[in-house]
């Protein structure tokens, strides 16, 4: 069998995803595998499993990577990475980062079964805790340092003491960063997490970048007064002026052509009580476009608006960029590369910018990757009802293996 001849096992890919999706299985045929916590931990055993009957050489790094090697015939040639990540948001589905880590493991399981001798080390990485902040690979590139570690998050835990739960070791992140020159490219399969190649009827996604995210954390401020013996007239009701400001944020993002997207998806009233004029609100506001400049712009009319809303309603209003993420291209020879792949495979396809953040994501400050995407049905994700068909489990994994058999070529 020629090498472009190869071809995963659909069977095995498919039966491997329903056998990870047990762990955290919900009764609505969900998935509650989120990083660091008991559900997590058993995943990442089975996923090790299969990576070691894979063939595979298996370690854990300081930052709670999971990576399974297999080594190059070339002295000297840089690692081709490839994987994704299996931790899950609260009760989702059990396609979203499975799909890429259990298809990663699979083509290495073919390249073994068939005696294939790669000339660069292959590399399949499981990147830990993807869905709450791409934990595993930022520290992998070398942006997320120990004093980030020590940080208690929300439930009070720091991710350094959540990192020890799962093997690595916080006190050496350093070292999770490999030398320069030592990853040639990274290539990842994921579901599309929306609906455009299944409305579209179209097998396959190249990515042509990752859009850029801006958090804007935002507090209103009022006077929190009786609610029945406050007048209507003499109120200063903050959560008036916070929804205002999130039917401002939709009408203005929707105002300028593009695929930009705005949303406001937590909004926190003070003090929260039936009887009481709210006297503050906290809210945060996400803007998202691969055009970090038209981000900026869409903020400063959001911000105009939000200081017309506060004197409306009389009230103060502050706001501070929380978090900054630059939208990022993937590389352009990677994607005619997968344009090659999907031709060859019969298989019909289109470019695409990837609305959600991905491990990819990062890699890119370090190499070369690119981002293939399969169809999800009815673009439904982070929900039970997240389903992609047996038959673009198989194709998707099929355009990564190609991929990586070009890529080993270079």
């Amino acid at each position: 069998m020629s090498d472009k001849s190869l071809r995963i096992s659909g069977n095995r890919l498919n039966r491997r995803l329903a056998e990870l999706a047990e762990y955290g299985a919900t009764p609505d045929k969900g998935v509650s595998r989120v990083a660091f916590g008991e559900t997590d931990v058993e995943g990442r055993r089975y996923v090790m499993n299969i990576m070691r009957h894979a063939g595979l050489n298996v370690r854990v790094d300081p930052a709670g990577n999971i990576f399974g090697r297999r080594e190059g015939s070339v002295a000297g040639a840089g690692c081709i990475l490839f994987g994704s990540h299996i931790d899950t948001v609260p009760n989702g589905g059990a396609y979203d980062g499975a799909l890429g880590s259990l298809a990663a493991i699979e083509v290495a399981h073919t390249l073994n079964s068939a005696g294939y001798r790669n000339r660069h080390p292959l590399e399949v990485a499981i990147w830990c805790d993807e869905e709450s902040g791409l934990t595993g690979s930022r520290c992998f590139v070398g942006e997320l340092g120990p004093e980030g570690l020590e940080l208690p998050g929300h439930d009070g835990v720091s991710l350094a003491e959540k990192i020890r739960r799962i093997g690595g070791d916080p006190l050496r992140i350093a070292a999770a960063v490999p030398e320069e020159g030592k990853v040639s490219s990274y290539l990842e399969l994921h579901v599309e997490q929306g609906g455009v190649l299944d409305s579209e009827k179209l097998d396959i996604g190249i990515v042509q970048g990752f859009v850029g995210i801006n958090h804007y954390d935002v507090t209103i401020r009022g006077v929190a007064n009786h609610a029945g013996a406050t007048p209507m007239d003499r109120r200063q009701n903050a959560l008036l002026a916070a929804a205002d400001l999130v039917l401002a944020v939709d009408r203005i993002v929707r105002s300028i052509p593009g695929e930009q997207v705005g949303t406001v998806g937590r909004l926190v009233v003070i003090p929260g009580a039936p009887n009481v004029v709210p006297g503050r609100v906290n809210l945060t506001v996400e803007l998202r476009d691969l055009d970090m400049a038209k981000l900026g712009s869409i903020w400063q009319g959001i911000s105009k608006e939000m200081q017309q809303i506060a004197r409306k309603y009389d009230t103060e209003v502050q706001h501070e960029l929380r978090r900054s993420l630059a939208g990022t291209p993937t590389d352009s020879s990677v994607r005619q590369l997968l344009t090659e792949v999907v031709h060859e495979l019969g298989l019909s396809s289109k470019e695409m910018t990837s609305g959600a953040g991905h491990d990819a994501q990062q890699l890119a400050a370090i190499c070369p990757v690119g981002m293939i995407f399969v169809p999800s049905v009815a673009g439904i994700s982070h929900s039970p009802k997240e389903y992609t068909r047996p038959r673009d489990v198989e194709n998707g994994a099929n355009v990564l293996l190609q991929g990586i058999l070009q890529l080993d070529l270079r």
